[in-house]
């Protein structure tokens, strides 16, 4: 079966989606020489996007990332949207027992999940805490920082596969037309201390892109006061960041600054500079809403030792030539068989990515050594539903396993949750033969950081 579809029908289909979902909380402040951001989870319907469509759309966006990260060329629209209607046909043709609705728009689907409420994050075990959102799915993650004169709240993604810093201009327009959304907007009819640099900058993520201009303003991260830091408004944003149904108004990138499109230090970088904070160091614990803790945190300045085991800490180089965070991977492990043939390997670490992506003969290694796994024949994998077979990854020694939660993710066939589901690990179409993207299917396994200072990344487990 054949199935020509335009980009409008894919939408209506929710075959184009918006990765993140959160809301913000509260700001709080203390005196604390280290900055904390506690994370929530924020819950998200998919009930009109079958399983392996919102595999696809996951897959298309690490792989556009993936492209950037490594510098390679980036798969196009058309390629990416073929995938697509591909993966729809093979669903249909399956005849799944998963019904689309049409009538169903991505933003239609937002909204409705925003309004069934937020589940609140627990009050953070440190001081200097902020909300930092996820979706329902682990998709992202918020922080609601204060900006401006007087000081306004700002909800921004936190991703450290980027390294530009932006929100929205009071001016901004969306490239569908109209307005940038219901958002939070920046300039001097919000600011008395903003100013406008008029030096052009632009962005292109694995989803979406901004263009505007470089401005200086007040930026408060808790009880941190960057005077006059330098970021970017955007005054042209695509559907991906304007969309009513978007609840952020901008983006932190938190990898190193020569990374950076506006070409200015990242917040860690000049909250070092300015003596705010010991060290230019960033450091996640990413919480899994299924754990129902809602504990994750992200703390600027050093390492929250009671995230983790300090026995288990690791401290690896940054391989990244471009200002990415990328580590060397000692061992990929299934079960009790380490895999042998997976030498040499690089990985970078994505809080911005939901999969885990390794190259093509990789994937179809691990996924081998995984009982009752099959290859959808487009770079997806399904495993059983109820597998007990761990896969881990090895740095610096230390073997980090992945919770079978976040290895399996949505059954195939709504119907049969003991079925098959969709694993988390993806083949990837673009990247080098050695290079893996360890998205937030990892990521929630071990407490990560990275210190721009110093060029370096440390992992140690969770406790």
């Amino acid at each position: 079966m054949f199935f020509k579809l335009s980009l409008t029908f894919l939408a209506t289909l929710g075959l184009v989606a918006h990765d993140v979902l959160a809301l913000p909380v509260a700001l709080q402040q203390s005196s604390s020489s280290l900055i904390h951001l506690s994370l929530k989870p924020v819950p998200r319907s998919h009930n009109n996007i079958h399983p392996q469509v919102r595999l696809q759309q996951r897959m298309n966006r690490a792989a556009k990332r993936f492209a950037r990260m490594t510098g390679r060329k980036a798969p196009t629209k058309v390629a990416l949207r073929k995938r697509l209607t591909q993966r729809l046909a093979v669903t249909h043709q399956k005849k799944k027992t998963h019904q689309f609705h049409g009538h169903h728009s991505v933003v239609s689907t937002a909204s409705a999940s925003a309004a069934t409420g937020v589940t609140s994050a627990v009050p953070p075990t440190t001081p200097d805490s902020l909300g930092l959102s996820i979706d329902g799915e682990d998709l992202g993650y918020l922080a609601t920082v204060q900006i401006g004169t007087p000081p306004q709240e700002y909800v921004l993604l936190m991703d450290s596969g980027s390294a530009d810093m932006w929100v929205g201009s009071d001016h901004c327009k969306s490239l569908q037309g109209g307005g940038c959304g219901n958002h939070k907007f920046l300039g001097t009819t919000t600011s008395s201390s903003f100013v406008d640099t008029k030096q052009a900058w632009n962005i292109t993520y694995g989803t979406g892109s901004v263009a505007g201009t470089i401005v200086n303003d007040n930026v408060l991260f808790g009880n941190l006061v960057l005077g006059n830091h330098t970021f970017g408004t955007a005054k042209k944003e695509s559907v991906d960041f304007s969309d009513n149904s978007v609840p952020f108004d901008g983006l932190v990138g938190l990898g190193l600054s020569s990374l950076s499109e506006q070409g200015v230090p990242t917040p860690p970088e000049a909250m070092a500079a300015a003596k705010l904070i010991p060290a230019a160091i960033t450091s996640y614990k990413i919480p899994r809403l299924a754990d129902g803790k809602n504990d994750g945190e992200i703390t600027f300045g050093g390492l929250d030792p009671t995230k983790f085991d300090p026995s288990t800490l690791v401290t690896l180089d940054n391989v990244s030539p471009m200002g990415f965070w990328e580590a060397n991977m000692d061992a990929v492990t299934v079960g009790k068989k380490q895999l042998t043939q997976l030498q040499n390997r690089t990985a970078i670490l994505d809080t911005g990515t939901t999969l885990i992506i390794a190259p093509d003969a990789d994937a179809k290694a691990v996924h081998d050594a995984i009982p009752g796994s099959q290859s959808d024949g487009q770079g997806g994998f399904t495993i059983p539903c109820t597998t007990t077979t761990q896969v881990a990854i090895t740095f610096g020694g230390v073997s980090f396993a992945i919770d079978s939660r976040d290895l399996v993710t949505d059954p195939v066939d709504p119907s049969q949750p003991k079925g098959d589901c969709v694993s988390g690990i993806s083949a990837g179409s673009v990247g080098g033969p050695n290079e893996w993207l360890l998205g937030d299917v990892f990521l929630k396994n071990a407490y990560f950081s990275h210190d721009a200072g110093q060029n370096r990344i440390q992992l140690a487990k969770l406790v």
